[in-house]
């Protein structure tokens, strides 16, 4: 038994958002089932990637597999059947693709009240760009991200994840967390929705409420802090180093490691809304010192005075670093085609439980399996293979 081994959740996500989301709950042990077209209807063979790839097999990992066309009659009568049993639908279709196949939460509910149904969208579920096509790097735009990633004056600029379908499908997961603790209470189920777009504004954080509090427009900053300095990078002799160091404690840490009693007393430096409006000098001063020995030296020596200060590192680094491998970030699962592969565990930590190391599922892997369980009879099964309903 494992934390969420209870709740059964049918997965009709796709590509990376949805999935992220039923990947959060399938990692700790939800009854999770993915549900994906039939051959006739999907010819592709999926959306997301290759099906043996990295990207396909961390996020439909610790799910079964069962086909269903939901362009037929029977495919949707049999998924009703199934949402009867069930806890949690997830989809991440438009919105008016929703309603024509029957997956909206005024049709679920009516069969079963209790179901939680969690949707992602590009734009939301109504208004004036609901029924436009959702794209990760879309909303990364219209959220304002890429407004403030990159270097001053260089344009805009994408960040290296999709940021936008890992949040709102981190978001959707809690949502429905949320809903199915407060069904404990009431006995129904809710309906969670988020948007991509959304879910950017809301991880802009503190440089979205610059706006909606101050009037301030974020600007670009490259490498350094928005709003506090010292915070960077700076070469080293054989690299760099990133440092954090905003506040007048910090401060006074740094200078005392730097041995730059002298060149701190320049008003100019003299607090952090100082420091910060004459930047480039700030960094000069400490550039000056930080260029003259290696990263590992000055890595050392700022958090032995507890400033936080790290390398950067390649993806490659980041594996081998040794706080990495303490940690066990690199999971093995066994594939029964594949062999055992690598992916990376959920980044948190329960005592005394561990995430799910069950593969990713073949497309259609468990279709009888897990009709079976949903109370189909073996006729009942063949009949909806024979209409190519399964």
């Amino acid at each position: 038994m494992m934390p969420l081994s209870r709740f059964t959740v049918l997965d009709l996500t796709r590509v990376r958002s949805g999935p992220t989301c039923v990947r959060q709950l399938a990692d700790w042990g939800a009854n999770v089932i993915k549900i994906e077209a039939t051959d006739e209807v999907d010819t592709s063979k999926g959306m997301g990637g290759e099906r043996h790839g990295p990207d396909f097999q961390l996020v439909h990992r610790n799910k079964r597999g069962m086909t269903l066309n939901l362009k037929s009659a029977e495919g949707r009568a049999t998924l009703h059947r199934m949402v009867e049993k069930a806890d949690v639908v997830v989809e991440n279709y438009r919105p008016d693709v929703k309603a024509r196949l029957g997956l909206d939460y005024d049709t679920l509910s009516k069969i079963n009240p209790r179901i939680v149904l969690g949707s992602i969208s590009g734009f939301g579920q109504t208004g004036p760009y609901a029924k436009r096509p959702g794209f990760d790097q879309i909303a990364q735009g219209m959220g304002g991200l890429m407004s403030v990633t990159g270097l001053p004056g260089q344009g805009p600029v994408r960040v290296g994840i999709p940021v936008a379908d890992l949040t709102s499908g981190l978001y959707c997961a809690i949502g429905i967390l949320v809903a199915l603790l407060e069904r404990e209470q009431t006995g129904k189920g809710r309906w969670v929705h988020v948007s991509l777009l959304e879910a950017m504004i809301g991880m802009m954080d503190f440089q979205a409420t610059r706006w909606t509090m101050k009037g301030e427009v974020p600007k670009q900053a490259g490498n350094d802090h928005p709003t506090t300095t010292p915070t960077g990078l700076f070469q080293t002799t054989d690299g760099v180093v990133n440092l954090a160091g905003g506040g007048q404690n910090m401060w006074e840490r740094i200078v005392a490691v730097l041995g730059i009693q002298e060149e701190a007393k320049d008003p100019d430096v003299a607090n952090d809304k100082l420091r910060t409006k004459n930047r480039a000098k700030t960094n000069a001063m400490l550039q000056a010192v930080i260029g003259t020995n290696t990263s590992e030296y000055w890595v050392s020596r700022f958090n032995e005075a507890g400033v936080p200060c790290g390398p950067v590192y390649s993806m490659d680094q980041v594996f081998a670093d040794r706080q990495v491998q303490h940690l066990g970030m690199e999971m093995p699962v066994e594939h029964p085609l594949l062999g055992q592969i690598k992916t990376v565990r959920a980044p948190m930590q329960i005592e005394g439980v561990e995430c799910a190391r069950r593969p990713t599922p073949e497309r259609g892997e468990h279709t009888e399996e897990v009709l079976a369980e949903f109370g189909f009879s073996a006729d009942e099964i063949a009949a909806l293979r024979a209409q190519k309903a399964i």
